[in-house]
């Protein structure tokens, strides 16, 4: 019989009950180290007090009322995003996959408005993750996110991870947009090196292409920079946040400059609850903490250690790990085992990882992670790859 909870997840056999910092406590009372952070969400942790006294003050303030009419808090929130980044205007969503909906629709509305309706293909790469909408899932193309629910979203061109030959020949006077991640993260943490960053730029500029940034993953102070694409010196036309900006409260946001929105007028999106007052709060708080030069060097700081400890561990353990890549606290330890192995074996350690494409396990702990939690989590990393 079918479970109350649609069955679409393949869940360990854990229930959480309370969250402290890095740790979580299991309802029969186990503490497990937590590496994963909600899949990079929990920017600060479980039940950050800074955090949970903004969110509290706020419900007893106001929840919701809807885009109908102005949220101070989302106008707070969207000042600070654009002071901090390269966008002239923020939409606000609940989820990543809505930002990669109204990304989408933004690219095509801007060539549409300029006069070319015909540029409506979008470029991606293969290993790429944007979400499960029916448009994110045609963006990304795998079979795996695809096969069974077609008919598919026309208008995307899907290209080999790296292949640069392939990129330029896929350019033509239908090409609207490349959506790229600066770092994938469900395809096992591969990391789009500068120079090609800024070969992307270059090239969307000549042919008149807009470039959209995917860091709902990457992006939020989880590389040591604000976000990733800022060591490359180049900034997108359009960029998708989510995951980290809420701290664990769903919200994400469309960030994009003047003229890559310039067709998304009155009546051409929305959203009920996008920008509602308590995600909002709690979205500027986070920004304001994560922004701090103090901060993203301390979690630079933190990355040098953590990664540090990981080379000793790959080289304790050559039959379990082959490397570790990455950037800042966005990291993935490639395996020669299953990464489904080590992430069971960690649970016997009281150690929570993600698994990813590419024989990747990723590490992606909450920025304000202690030291003496890196080396815990290392030392209970060194246990399972033992037991292994």
């Amino acid at each position: 019989m079918i479970t109350s909870v649609l069955p679409t997840y393949n869940r360990a056999p854990l229930s959480f009950v309370k969250g402290e910092g890095s740790w979580l406590v299991e309802a029969d009372g186990r503490r497990f180290l937590d590496m994963g952070a909600g899949i990079a969400v929990n920017t600060l942790g479980h039940a950050n007090p800074e955090l949970s006294a903004t969110l509290k003050a706020q419900a007893d303030t106001l929840w919701h009322v809807s885009n109908l009419y102005k949220i101070p808090a989302q106008q707070a929130l969207a000042d600070k995003l654009v002071e901090t980044t390269f966008a002239d205007t923020c939409f606000f969503t609940n989820s990543g996959t809505e930002t990669a909906e109204l990304a989408i629709k933004m690219a095509r509305k801007y060539h549409y408005d300029k006069g070319a309706p015909e540029r409506i293909e979008i470029i991606t790469f293969d290993g790429c993750f944007h979400g499960r909408s029916t448009g994110a899932i045609a963006a990304s193309g795998a079979e795996k996110m695809v096969k069974g629910f077609g008919p598919l979203m026309p208008g995307f061109v899907h290209l080999p991870f790296g292949d640069h030959d392939a990129l330029t020949a896929a350019i033509s006077d239908k090409t609207a947009a490349i959506l790229i991640e600066p770092i994938q993260g469900e395809g096992g943490i591969r990391v789009v090196p500068d120079h090609c960053l800024k070969g992307l730029r270059d090239l969307c500029d000549t042919h008149g292409i807009l470039l959209i940034f995917d860091e709902v993953q990457c992006g939020v102070a989880r590389t040591g920079k604000l976000f990733a694409h800022e060591y490359a010196g180049v900034t997108p036309d359009i960029m998708m946040v989510a995951k980290g900006i809420g701290g664990g409260f769903p919200l994400g946001v469309v960030l994009a400059t003047e003229d890559a929105a310039s067709g998304m007028v009155a009546g051409t999106h929305g959203s009920t609850y996008g920008g509602n007052p308590l995600g909002c709060a709690v979205g500027l708080k986070v920004m304001e903490i994560v922004s701090d030069p103090a901060f993203l060097a301390d979690v630079n700081r933190k990355s040098a250690l953590l990664r540090q400890h990981l080379e000793g561990l790959i080289a304790a353990h050559p039959d379990v790990f082959e490397r570790v890549r990455g950037q800042g606290l966005m990291l993935g330890l490639k395996l020669k085992i299953a990464p489904a192995d080590l992430v069971g074996k960690c649970y016997e350690q009281g150690l929570l990882t993600v698994p990813a494409a590419d024989n990747v396990v990723r590490l992606l702990p909450a920025l304000n992670i202690s030291d003496a939690d890196i080396a815990e989590a290392v030392k209970r990393l060194d246990a399972a790859a033992a037991s292994l």
